[in-house]
């Protein structure tokens, strides 16, 4: 199972676009409202999560994704439910996928030192210690970073082809009609 971690603030592309292309891919996602599960995006679209993000179960973690947005990167984190899951992931060597400004909590944590990372460019100087890349999504190991809204659907097919194949990438990136 993949979490979508979302809170107040959150930008909805960035959450929504790899969560479509995720389950088009026959992916099971939840999304994990932080401190509700109404949670409110950046501009102003509410969206139902499946549960607060304090009950999610990491036993069958595939990955977790964090997405942008002010202030709802802020918002994530300074949720203890977000930290552990962060902390959990990294533990167990699974995926920790942060899109636009998320990616600055990674480096505040200290995980993206020697790493190969983006964020938006505004937040790079957050990135402690990363190899700062020109790249618009960039994988380093279990570490998977994106610069921002613009990139969402590319973010997401990256999930995809990471989570389930590169087939199944490639087929979704043809009926979306996407163009890199």
């Amino acid at each position: 199972m993949i979490a979508v971690f979302l809170a107040d603030g959150f930008e909805e592309i960035e959450a929504l676009c790899p969560v479509d292309l995720l389950r088009r891919a026959g992916k099971e996602v939840k999304l994990a409202g932080v401190g509700t599960t109404e949670v409110t995006g950046s501009h102003g679209i509410r969206v139902q999560a499946d549960l607060p993000a304090s009950e999610l179960l990491f036993d069958d973690l595939e990955a977790i994704v964090l997405p942008g947005g002010l202030p709802g990167t802020l918002n994530l984190e300074s949720s203890q439910a977000v930290q552990k899951a962060i902390d959990y992931c990294i533990e167990k060597g699974i995926l920790v996928a942060a899109i636009c400004a998320a990616p600055s909590i990674l480096g505040h944590k200290g995980l993206l030192e020697g790493k190969q990372a983006t964020s938006f460019p505004t937040f790079q100087k957050e990135l402690k210690g990363a190899q700062l890349s020109s790249e618009y999504v960039v994988q380093d190991g279990k570490l998977l970073t994106a610069r921002g809204m613009g990139v969402s659907t590319q973010f997401g097919l990256k999930l995809v082809e990471l989570l389930a194949s590169k087939e199944k990438a490639a087929e979704l990136e043809e009926s979306i009609q996407w163009k890199k």
